[in-house]
């Protein structure tokens, strides 16, 4: 064995260009496929996290614009969603609903500790805000029905605004009051930043910042969560029914699909996931083509060797050498071109899917209403590196058998003939 590495050393260095061409066909198909799944997972990654930051089976309704005129009212017409639209729905629909609640927002206001100030949106709502938006409360808690109830002045505010208020030690601005369109809230939670918003947000009672703000009976957008509905098509069918109630409450036509928005987030997920699977499947086949033409290149360039080795396997067989120990050589050299070339575009792969990770992993982009991770974790696991790394080198192999047999089949005096 030690002879037949000494007489593969001693060809591959009398034929530098042929075996560094070989070697990088397969170092880059390895290199390609490794590159593109960990680019392709590290979008994934970053669309699943993002969706994530809200309850899968949960809706946002709001009021549009009439697109028809309906019962002498004129189209165009703002509707405005009301309390008897949450009573509608939650009715009507009570074997789907889980949770029901509304928002109301008052945008531009000042929250002021002293002479420390954030400016941001109040947002009224219900205590299932945090379950349907998945708020992560940091310390204190959340909106809860008494406050709902007794429309107390209270709020909760980011982590970062608690810090502006409250530089020193921001955990002890629990309990505090702060001043909102100079009244007094008491301070009762602080959460996690929403890095998807693109300002300050604090979230308060429904019903307080209703009243203190004179809504009447409105109630800006409904959130519900709901089960039951696996499909598109069952989803596309309480939405048709649910904008038909919610018409009527409003003289618009049953049929009119722009006076009620639905933002669906079942259905959105859905969708991203069947997009998550195309683009899965387009890496994967681009991926394998790729490696595909490095399998295609070895075997070509092995074709070569076999061809301008001719006369000197014609000479080996012409002193004794068997078929089997041309087979062997051809193959063995075949095997050790293609896994050494394969460990180091495996290891190359790898090298710059975690460069891609350490630059651009985990980094935001600002997407017009707020930031968005744009590559999570855009890494492959070692798994998937060393089994494109064994198809490499088991096709490899198997390139080099084809005109390994050519050659040990080969006469000697045909050998001896070919220029």
């Amino acid at each position: 064995m030690r002879d037949i590495l000494q007489e593969i050393w001693a060809t591959s260095k009398r034929n530098k260009l042929r075996t560094a061409l070989t070697g990088f066909a397969v170092a880059w198909g390895i290199f390609m496929i490794i590159f593109l799944l960990g680019a392709g997972n590290g979008l994934i990654n970053a669309l699943e996290e993002n969706s994530n930051d809200v309850l899968a089976n949960s809706m946002i309704i709001g009021g549009g614009f009439t697109g028809k005129a309906h019962n002498g009212y004129k189209e165009n017409r703002y509707i405005e969603l009301e309390h008897k639209d949450v009573e509608t729905t939650e009715k009507t629909f009570v074997a789907h609903i889980d949770d029901i609640g509304a928002q109301i927002v008052q945008g531009e206001q000042t929250m002021s500790l002293g002479e420390n100030y954030v400016s941001g949106s109040v947002y009224g709502v219900y205590p299932s805000f945090m379950t349907i938006n998945k708020v992560k409360i940091l310390h204190g808690r959340f909106i809860d029905d008494d406050d709902l109830k007794e429309q107390r002045k209270v709020v909760v505010i980011s982590k970062s605004d608690a810090k502006e208020l409250m530089p020193h030690d921001y955990t002890q601005l629990i309990g505090q009051h702060v001043k909102i369109s100079n009244l007094a809230f008491k301070v009762v939670g602080i959460a996690k930043n929403d890095e998807s918003s693109m300002g300050s947000e604090f979230y308060s009672p429904f019903t307080t910042i209703r009243t203190m703000y004179a809504k009447g009976n409105k109630v800006g957008e409904i959130l519900l969560s709901f089960h039951g509905l696996n499909t598109e098509e069952e989803n596309e069918a309480f939405e048709k029914n649910l904008k038909e109630k919610l018409n009527r409450n409003h003289n618009a036509a049953p049929d009119d699909e722009s006076a009620v928005w639905i933002w669906n987030r079942f259905t959105q997920s859905m969708q991203m996931a069947t997009g998550m699977s195309i683009i899965r499947m387009t890496l994967w086949i681009v991926g394998l083509f790729t490696l595909l033409s490095g399998i295609v290149g070895v075997g070509n360039i092995m074709l070569i060797t076999v061809k301008e080795r001719t006369r000197e396997f014609g000479i080996r067989k012409a002193i004794g050498a068997k078929p089997s120990q041309i087979l062997r050589l051809i193959i063995i050299e075949s095997i050790i071109i293609t896994t050494m070339f394969g460990y180091v575009g495996m290891v190359t792969g790898i090298a710059a899917n975690e460069y891609m990770n350490s630059t651009i992993g985990n980094k935001q982009a600002d997407i017009g209403v707020g930031k968005a991770k744009m590559f999570v974790n855009p890494t492959v696991g070692l798994d998937v590196c060393i089994e494109a790394t064994l198809v490499m080198v088991i096709a490899g192999t198997f390139a080099g058998v084809i005109p390994a047999r050519k050659a040990a089949k080969i006469r000697p005096i045909e050998a001896l003939r070919s220029e």
